[in-house]
């Protein structure tokens, strides 16, 4: 007798001490999905207050609300996109929830486009690259079809449509035939970005020398430099002058201007006079004049 007496108290404690555990257990649901900045609900069950914990990128914070009903989040509360997790705490108890937020809709574009001074005729000597945010500044990982138009006054417009990945969208474009600026665009929806650039003179082609006698000097002076797509070589393009007489050679560094190279050398007899531009070697001169 004295046995049972002893055991039914203990078990009856036992009891009351679950039921109060699960009474005051706290319970609420969230969406495992968010949209930055978007409202949303949380539904809690139970009684009387309890403290939520919300912790992920964009910093923690705490609020004190009470079971039973539902809490709300009002737009633009949760803007950066990251992973979450919310705690609800009833005393000694908690119950955890994590739950994501990611991008809000494409709000903007960034856009690169490299180089800024590109030579003509050049395959895939144009890159561009696209990063898509919304309007919070996060980076928008799911696919969205980027469009990218390369064009110049000089040759038929260049489209091509991309889709991100992890938020990016890249692609590669000839350069033109023709030198001159070609708008580089990239856009998404009525989203728009414009970059230029600058598609100027490949190698030159050749080069042609002509000399004259100036008294004890020879002028030496090129025609108009081109590419061979006919592009002019732009001013301060250098062009090394050198004249080789027996087992000598003076060498001059000119750049152009106007198109052409201009310089003076002494007159030697039976001296071989050439013009460069790199690699490139123009015309070779025999002077037999002078001294």
């Amino acid at each position: 007798m004295k046995r049972g007496i002893t055991f039914w108290p203990g078990l009856l404690a036992w009891l009351a001490i679950t039921q109060f555990a699960l009474a005051q257990s706290p319970e609420f649901r969230l969406p495992e999905r968010v949209k930055a900045g978007s409202s949303f609900s949380a539904p809690t069950a139970g009684s009387g207050p309890a403290i939520l914990y919300i912790a992920g990128p964009g910093g923690a914070f705490r609020r004190h609300v009470r079971l039973g009903e539902t809490i709300s989040f009002a737009a633009g509360e949760i803007t950066r996109a990251g992973h979450y997790l919310a705690v609800l705490v009833v005393g000694s108890f908690a119950e955890t929830k994590p739950f994501d937020v990611v991008a809000a809709q494409p709000a903007a574009l960034s856009f690169l486009a490299k180089p800024s001074r590109v030579p003509v005729n050049q395959n895939d000597g144009i890159s561009g690259v696209a990063y898509v945010f919304d309007v919070f500044h996060n980076i928008v990982l799911e696919p969205q079809q980027v469009s990218f138009v390369l064009s110049a006054t000089s040759a038929s417009p260049q489209s091509r449509t991309v889709s991100t990945g992890n938020g990016v969208a890249w692609i590669r474009m000839n350069s033109a035939a023709k030198a001159g600026p070609a708008q580089f665009e990239a856009s998404l929806g009525n989203i728009r970005e414009r970059r230029v650039v600058q598609q100027v003179a490949g190698e030159p082609c050749t080069v042609r020398l002509s000399a004259h006698e100036s008294g004890p000097k020879i002028r030496l002076e090129t025609e108009p430099v081109h590419d061979c797509s006919g592009n002019a070589v732009p001013d301060g393009t250098i062009v090394t002058f050198t004249e080789t007489y027996g087992d000598n050679q003076a060498t001059v560094d000119v750049p152009l201007k106007r198109g052409i190279a201009q310089t003076e050398m002494p007159a030697r007899r039976g001296a071989l006079i050439s013009a460069a531009i790199g690699v490139v070697m123009g015309n070779e001169i025999r002077w037999n004049g002078g001294q």
